[in-house]
């Protein structure tokens, strides 16, 4: 049975929209190209991606909570096997073979894969604990020590959040339980989230990748999806909240992170939650709309992991004082439409065949073992 809300698959190629738009602006820039012509405040929009990544928590907070609780009823009786194995069938084959990439070509020192971003000068010895710290969750923990060191495992940040976020969640609920213990862990985690930026706003590594940073946005969407069982919003209803949550996304969007270091990532973690609640209404009868943003939202992983190697790659080919003016745009197509490729042939060949076997065996031993016992 499919389970994949559509709405909330187009919020999240929204959101994957925005970072590679982010990422492709810093490294080639708008200007100079056709692009010009837009307003100034649309051109500064393309740099506010690091809301993008704000959105994906939102989402990931309300899917593995929604999931857990029709999973397992309630969230104090997950099962931690099946939680982990479930997390690690999804994200570690594909993840494993975009670090084996990075490192491969960083270890023959090409540029943009070596740990040489930002001025670092690190030996390839160094991948050692880089890899390391993706695995084991605190990639953002080495970036606030060791800085910008490797332009395409920098990304790799927001991995680690979710990493994070992953572990503690089944935890939390198992050793709380009660619903009320677990409303307050959000509640704390929605209070020190702004705290905690207010903290450290003259410095992003801190105030945009820190796990106190990242964490309400997560928590808000864990609890949207406790509220989503109690909400039951009429097709309209649902529909005009997804209009004004959607405006409230763009004109927060618009707005922009300088100035707001410390609400404004609260504020897109709110109005995300928004969007999803007016999504969570009937919509099977509907026919699909804005289908390339949801296969952007499907494809979302992938997309992620493999778009900095692409972009990376295409900067060994030409670097951005060689485009000329009306090739900035085309490069930029040809960025995106190289991505979706990259990930469409991951999702197919890689993460959707490995995540089916990874679950398909754990279940049949976990079927198997009680008879096993004496």
């Amino acid at each position: 049975m499919n389970t994949r809300n559509s709405h909330i698959d187009a919020l999240r190629g929204a959101a994957i929209l925005c970072v590679l738009v982010l990422h492709f602006a810093l490294a080639y820039g708008l200007k100079n190209s056709p692009l010009e012509a837009l307003p100034g405040w649309l051109l500064r929009a393309a740099y506010q991606g690091n809301y993008g990544v704000t959105m994906f928590f939102v989402i990931s907070g309300y899917l593995i909570t929604s999931t857990s609780l029709r999973r397992w009823g309630d969230l104090a009786r997950i099962d931690l096997a099946a939680f982990y194995v479930y997390r690690i069938a999804r994200l570690l084959p594909s993840l494993l073979l975009a670090l084996s990439i990075i490192v491969m070509l960083g270890t023959l020192d090409v540029p943009f894969f070596a740990n040489s971003d930002g001025g670092k000068d690190l030996p390839a010895s160094y991948f050692v604990i880089a890899i390391a710290s993706v695995l084991t969750f605190w990639h953002n923990v080495l970036m606030q020590s060791a800085g910008y060191f490797n332009y395409c495992l920098n990304v790799y940040w927001s991995l680690s959040v979710e990493e994070m976020f992953y572990l503690l969640l089944p935890l939390s609920c198992r050793l709380l339980r009660k619903r009320h213990w677990i409303l307050l862990l959000c509640g704390a985690a929605i209070v020190a989230g702004p705290t905690y930026r207010s903290l450290h706003a003259d410095n992003e590594i801190y105030f945009m990748y820190g796990y106190f940073a990242c964490f309400d946005a997560i928590a808000i969407g864990c609890l949207t999806a406790l509220l989503a069982q109690s909400v039951r919003l009429r097709p309209r209803q649902g529909q005009l909240l997804r209009l004004l949550s959607g405006l409230a996304l763009a004109a927060l969007y618009v707005r922009g992170i300088g100035g707001h270091e410390v609400f404004g990532f609260t504020w897109i973690a709110v109005a995300s939650a928004a969007f999803i609640l007016g999504g969570t209404t009937a919509q099977a009868a509907r026919p699909p709309r804005f289908a390339p943003l949801q296969w952007l939202g499907r494809h979302s992983y992938e997309l992620y992991l493999f778009h900095i190697i692409v972009l990376a790659g295409m900067r060994n080919v030409v670097d951005k004082a060689g485009l000329a003016y009306a090739e900035r745009l085309p490069w930029l197509l040809v960025f995106l439409a190289a991505t979706a490729l990259a990930a469409a042939l991951v999702a197919r060949y890689l993460s959707e065949p490995a995540n089916a076997a990874i679950r398909r065996r754990f279940r049949r031993s976990a079927t198997a073992a009680p008879s096993c016992v004496p």
